[in-house]
């Protein structure tokens, strides 16, 4: 999507250990337009798989996948971090690395809203090594929802991600894929 990768180009800077700092448009700072053109060409191209439920994971995930699931016209689930009180005794629960905090994190989810009976699109800001996805395709699973595809705004494409997806047999698509990027620059794929 050439919107995101000028966005990128312009104001995205690579940081130490593969991090891109996007945060001025995307996941501190959000441009709601840049946003809603994204959840719209998530929607046009996730359209026929016919999604009851977007899921994606706090914070970064949920400006995308509101605005997917806005143009699709289903809810948004969030898998949160930590457990509000309001949330049940019983969840469902897994663990994914955080590449940016260098840690576990936890991924929490409600029964309540996501059960057996879903077709769950996963959106989310980033694919790179696939763990935060595997992550909320683990909550899917345990609940018995039907996976149906898998969508970020931008994948670094050399972190492996994709390959540790690709097994679940379901699209996935990556808005903005980058092939390589350093110091020097950010080379995306089709460059």
């Amino acid at each position: 999507m050439k919107e995101l990768t000028d966005r990128i180009r312009t104001q995205g800077k690579v940081l130490p250990k593969g991090i891109l700092k996007v945060d001025g448009f995307i996941n501190h700072q959000v441009d709601p337009q840049l946003m809603d053109a994204c959840g719209r060409e998530f929607a046009c191209l996730f359209a026929g798989l016919n999604a009851t439920k977007v899921l994606t994971a706090e914070i970064s995930g949920i400006a995308p996948a509101v605005t997917t699931a806005l143009h699709l016209g289903i809810p948004v689930v969030y898998a949160r971090k930590t457990r509000p009180v309001t949330m049940p005794d019983i969840v469902l629960l897994t663990t994914a690395p955080s590449h940016t905090k260098g840690v576990m994190t936890e991924l929490i989810v409600s029964p309540e809203y996501l059960s057996a009976s879903e077709r769950v699109l996963i959106i989310d800001d980033f694919l790179a090594s696939g763990a935060t996805i595997m992550g909320l395709v683990r909550l899917a699973q345990t609940s018995g929802a039907t996976l149906v595809g898998i969508g970020t705004l931008i994948e670094k494409s050399f972190e492996g991600g994709r390959e540790l997806l690709a097994p679940l047999g379901v699209p996935i698509v990556s808005l903005a894929v980058i092939a390589s990027m350093d110091e020097s620059g950010i080379v995306f794929v089709g460059d």
